[in-house]
């Protein structure tokens, strides 16, 4: 029986070199991954985990594919043998933290450049092969920063809400071509995504007003406690993208975690977004945490990874 063809982009840490070790080792030896690379010459930790792991040979290979290059994106298309991608998996993305005010046009650029453009131009060299073939899956990692805005992230916010909507949209289209989209969204993940900031982590605080550097330094104490409390490891988040490749019915989206679903229902209870703002601003920048909070506004412990949210 033919494997399913996989490809995945950002490769390289966290998130989606997991879920590429994931599945190349997969007992049933029914994937076939390609994982892609902005740069392979960071391909060592991949290389050094899938031999430790004991990939079956040729269960994974890596590709160079730069999403912010549609020419990159095309080869790596090329290279793939079997002619074919049975689930595309878009992974790759970059974070900005700080004030609004002092991120530099440059890093506002490379992440809706990577974020929002390259995930399109991923879409636009796959999905037609898909849809001729009528047979086709997208996951799309997602984020809490998709559903919410989030403070000091405006911009990395900006760019998830952009991809709901983008992946809302297929979603609605793309079922009679037999091909489906989900969003995996994920809350905080134990991964390097930090440490590779667009800027660093604040960007040029010095730029920014001293009420504003007095929040910023509440929201890194409320960043570090919320990581500290419901950081999930990688290897859990992998296995909600496997419930979502499984899945005879595919869903949109589909949750890491439940911690913070109740924020995600108070932002449609309340149009508005009075309850939302209010209750965010509180959790956030309030001198003192709540002790009753799971996710410093009353959401439930963490547990299981849940099935999608139907």
């Amino acid at each position: 029986m033919d494997r399913t063809v996989v490809l995945i982009t950002g490769c390289s840490s966290g998130i989606g070199l997991h879920l590429a070790l994931r599945l190349a080792s997969d007992p049933s030896r029914r994937f076939k991954v390609y994982a892609t690379l902005r740069d392979l010459r960071a391909q060592g930790p991949l290389r050094e985990a899938a031999q430790s792991r004991g990939c079956p040979p040729g269960s994974l290979e890596m590709l160079q594919l730069d999403v912010r290059d549609a020419d990159s994106v095309a080869a790596a298309r090329a290279r793939v043998t079997e002619g074919r991608v049975d689930v595309l998996v878009c992974n790759a993305g970059r974070g900005l933290l700080g004030p609004l005010e002092v991120q530099e046009a440059g890093a506002v650029g490379s992440v809706l450049d990577v974020n929002v453009a390259g995930t399109v131009r991923t879409l636009q060299a796959f999905l037609p092969d898909m849809k001729r073939r009528r047979s086709g899956r997208v996951l799309v990692t997602g984020s809490m920063g998709g559903l919410m805005g989030l403070p000091f992230n405006a911009v990395y916010c900006a760019s998830k809400f952009a991809i709901e909507g983008l992946c809302e949209s297929l979603a609605v289209l793309l079922p009679p071509f037999g091909v489906h989209v989900s969003l995996i969204e994920c809350g905080p993940v134990r991964t390097a995504f930090q440490e590779k900031l667009e800027g660093g982590p604040g960007g040029a605080l010095d730029g920014a007003d001293a009420e504003t550097r007095d929040l910023f330094s509440r929201y890194q104490r409320h960043l570090e406690r919320i990581f500290h409390e419901a950081a999930q490891d990688p290897e859990e988040v992998t296995e909600v993208f496997l419930a979502a490749l499984r899945s005879p019915r595919p869903a949109l989206r589909y949750f890491s975690t439940e911690r913070f679903l109740p924020l995600v229902r108070m932002r449609l209870t309340d149009p508005s977004g009075r309850s939302y703002v209010a209750a965010m601003h509180r959790a956030v920048f309030a001198e003192e945490p709540a002790e009753e909070s799971a996710a410093d506004l009353g959401g439930p412990a963490l547990g299981p990874p849940p099935a999608a949210l139907q």
